[in-house]
């Protein structure tokens, strides 16, 4: 699939949908949806669906609440590239790069609003509720960063209490962790309670068993593409290049197995069980209107960190440095129990990837980083239950008149959120969702 051969001869006649302010792209859609449907023109996220073939796997874009079958459509109208777009993940799409991604973007967006399209594209379109949805992408790498100052200072203050808050290098450099591809489920998918040792400050000796501080993390997940070569780095600059989109991600945590297993190594089979995406990965051309300077960063990074913006830099288009301005709300059993602020984030996206090749790591078509914690000032605004229950001293009231520290069996934890688009819109960001289930044998295996 090529720029050309997305956009191929398809051009908006005279006389087609008025155009907005920003990124000249269509108002409104044939489909006449309601001017604040999270899921209009202006969103058009990418997902992996089938019907009643779980097998036949295929690349599918939401609108409104229908899924446009991409690849089919495309073939339909003589496009050969739309074969690129029947493939059972997004890792053939996302080594096309950016030229590419923005083509079937304009694409997508031209069919999605022109009536003259209507007649060809509308029997692509399936009801959302017959479908299924798949993990989007085969994840290559996964790598988790602590990118929250408030999470970080929470944490630092929960477990270094009269210490310094923030480790010395925190302001220099995002801090991450590497972790498990495999484990990576979509939203739906049962948590099995993880096994492992643990060890209390009170015990004389370490036990294993399930966990029982069973944790969650509300986080934002980054898709990249067009892969890269040993020993090559990317630049703050060259970071929208590979930076495809982004999804609700929920890095589940067995605090009690992770304290005892960090020392003095990060974080291994406290965070590998399982680890929730999303299902639909949100372009990041879609949330050019949610664009927003960074917070202060002092002291000032090392220049590979700082990029021709400067520190607290802004671009639309997504080069350079920025942040975002994403609202999320965590619902535990169906209760409120936050409305995490990505906008407080301290370090950028941009950052993290230059950061994570910095030193020659390749990038894989299919990679995921996430952003850790999101985390605010306020209680309100913690990420994790970790923080919400204060270490366990605090315990949550849930509307059915129970109380959590951390999570138990048959809970559910989902993830929503939204960005603001142009015009008024409203971006919608999907959700992530996921069920504790209790610790069983080895052989048991989770659906992906």
């Amino acid at each position: 699939m090529t720029a050309s051969g997305l956009a191929g001869s398809e051009r908006a006649p005279e006389g087609s949908r008025g155009r907005s302010d920003l990124g000249g792209e269509p108002q409104d859609t044939w489909l006449d949806l309601p001017p604040d449907h999270p899921y209009g023109l202006a969103t058009l996220p990418y997902g992996i669906f089938s019907t009643a073939d779980p097998d036949l796997r295929r690349v599918g874009v939401r609108i409104g609440d229908f899924v446009l079958d991409a690849g089919a459509a495309a073939e339909f109208v003589g496009m050969e590239s739309g074969v690129w777009w029947l493939q059972p993940t997004l890792n053939h799409f996302l080594s096309l790069g950016h030229p590419a991604w923005k083509a079937a973007r304009s694409w997508l967006v031209e069919v999605l609003s022109n009536p003259a399209h209507r007649d060809g594209i509308e029997p692509f379109l399936i009801p959302l509720g017959e479908v299924t949805l798949h993990l989007p992408i085969e994840v290559a790498d996964y790598v988790d960063f602590y990118a929250s100052q408030e999470h970080a200072t929470n944490i630092g203050r929960i477990f270094r209490p009269g210490g310094e808050a923030l480790t010395a290098n925190w302001k220099h450099l995002p801090i991450g962790y590497h972790g498990r591809a495999g484990t990576v489920v979509v939203s739906g998918t049962e948590i099995i309670r993880p096994m492992g040792q643990r060890k209390a400050p009170t015990d004389p000796e370490p036990v294993y068993g399930p966990s029982t501080r069973l944790d969650i993390e509300a986080e934002l997940g980054f898709i990249v593409g067009a892969g890269t070569s040993l020993g090559s780095r990317v630049s703050i600059e060259d970071a929208a290049d590979h930076l495809f989109g982004v999804a609700l991600f929920n890095d589940w945590s067995a605090r009690d197995i992770q304290a005892w297993e960090s020392v003095p190594l990060g974080p291994f089979l406290g965070k590998s069980f399982g680890s929730t995406l999303g299902a639909w990965v949100v372009p990041m051309e879609a949330l050019a209107a949610a664009t927003l300077p960074l917070p202060r960063q002092d002291p000032e990074p090392l220049p590979y960190l700082r990029g021709s913006a400067g520190s607290s830099g802004r671009n639309g288009s997504g080069e350079g440095l920025f942040g975002l301005d994403l609202h999320l709300e965590v619902r535990l059993n169906g209760t409120l129990v936050s409305s995490p602020e990505y906008a407080g984030m301290y370090w950028s996206p941009a950052q993290m990837l230059a950061h994570l090749t910095v030193n020659g790591a390749s990038l894989r078509d299919g990679d995921l980083f996430a952003s850790g914690t999101i985390s605010g000032p306020g209680k309100e605004t913690r990420g994790s239950l970790i923080e919400l229950t204060w270490n366990g001293q605090e315990p949550l009231a849930l509307d059915d008149g129970s109380t959590r520290t951390f999570l138990q069996d048959g809970d559910t934890v989902t993830v929503t959120g939204w960005a603001p688009g142009p015009d008024g819109a409203r971006i919608g960001l999907g959700e992530v969702a996921g069920t504790i289930v209790k610790a069983i044998g080895e052989k048991h295996v989770a659906q992906r």
